[in-house]
């Protein structure tokens, strides 16, 4: 396998687009206290460099994913333009799932990206529902199935990951580990710290990756992705992350200290790859603040969208829950 090297263009790319991830992120943020956005929120910060990363591994077209309930920027990494997100985080009918699914249920089949579930370990058994579909129709697709590291507690883990070890399914579990299961440090939850070796168990492959680089994330998903395209079965990746923000907006945070926050963010994945493009002059400031004014607007015309889009009616219900042809008794 070729590795993926630092390059101008793929750098730049990077940069937009965590930067992307990381603005819709704040705005969200911001709109949840405005009570724009109801109900739970879960932030993706600091975390970016895991999506960047492993979407250079992965064809986008075929590829799928499916993740938990922090999963507002991994559409928009397949394909979704943000105002479609932007709108489902305030219910509107515009948004990826109708305005139903809100926060935690991103959805967009179009994309190949399967969810935004609200289960914790719901998507575990479904990424290799997802892989053995594709093993059957012979689609030559590979699924990336993200956790945190509290869902690998979930029995569903356990049971997901024998079967797809059994039956050598072309998917690729990953753990984004960063270092709490809500408010639970990984200590405290497991006598098995280095949550990779868990594989062990399914004589499978597992391997720590520094979640915070976006190269070694590419190219240690890149080995798992064509180990299982080949029909060599699944891989556990642990990407060693973190999250500056709470693990949801109404977490008070004192499980940890602001010190300890404060050494992860110098580490900052986005600040990583400003670092490179200005060191390789790959750009200078004033091209790096024109993309950040890019990202302004986008961000700015993904709310603007998201606030004149409609709220779903409530007879709308009856329509996304069921098909119309196979339930001809419920009309409008």
């Amino acid at each position: 396998m070729k590795k993926i090297k630092p390059s101008k263009a793929l750098f730049l790319q990077w940069y937009e687009d965590m930067m992307i991830w990381r603005k819709l992120e704040d705005k969200a943020s911001a709109l949840y206290i405005q009570q724009k956005i109801r109900g739970f929120l879960h932030l993706y910060n600091g975390q970016e460099a895991v999506l960047a990363g492993t979407l250079r591994a992965i064809d986008p077209k075929k590829d799928k994913m499916i993740t938990a309930y922090r999963n507002h920027v991994q559409p928009i990494g397949m394909g979704v333009e943000p105002k479609y997100i932007m709108a489902e985080l305030m219910g509107k009918k515009t948004g990826v799932s109708n305005g139903c699914g809100g926060s935690m249920h991103m959805f967009s089949k179009e994309h190949n990206f399967y969810g935004g579930h609200g289960i914790v370990g719901g998507q575990i058994p479904l990424g290799a529902g997802l892989a053995f579909a594709d093993k059957y129709l012979e689609n030559d697709a590979v699924t990336l199935c993200f956790m945190g590291d509290g869902a690998v507690r979930q029995g569903a883990f356990h049971e997901a990951l024998n079967l797809a070890a059994t039956w050598k399914l072309p998917v690729v579990y990953i753990i984004e580990n960063n270092g709490y299961a809500m408010g639970t440090s990984v200590a405290r939850q497991t006598n098995v710290t280095e949550l990779h070796k868990l594989s062990c168990a399914f004589d499978m492959p597992g391997k720590a990756v520094n979640g915070m680089d976006p190269i070694e994330v590419a190219n240690e998903t890149a080995i798992a992705v064509e180990r299982a395209r080949k029909g060599e079965g699944p891989t556990l990746l642990e990407m060693k992350t973190y999250r500056y923000k709470g693990h949801s907006m109404s977490d008070a945070q004192h499980y940890r200290t602001k010190d300890e926050v404060a050494e992860y963010q110098k580490i900052d994945p986005i600040t990583t790859v400003k670092n490179v493009i200005l060191e390789k002059k790959y750009a200078t400031e004033d091209d790096l603040k024109k993309i950040d004014s890019k990202v302004k607007g986008i961000i700015n015309d993904a709310v603007k969208f998201a606030e004149e889009s409609e709220f779903p009616a409530g007879e709308d219900l009856y329509k996304l829950t069921y098909k119309q042809e196979d339930y001809p008794y419920i009309t409008e």
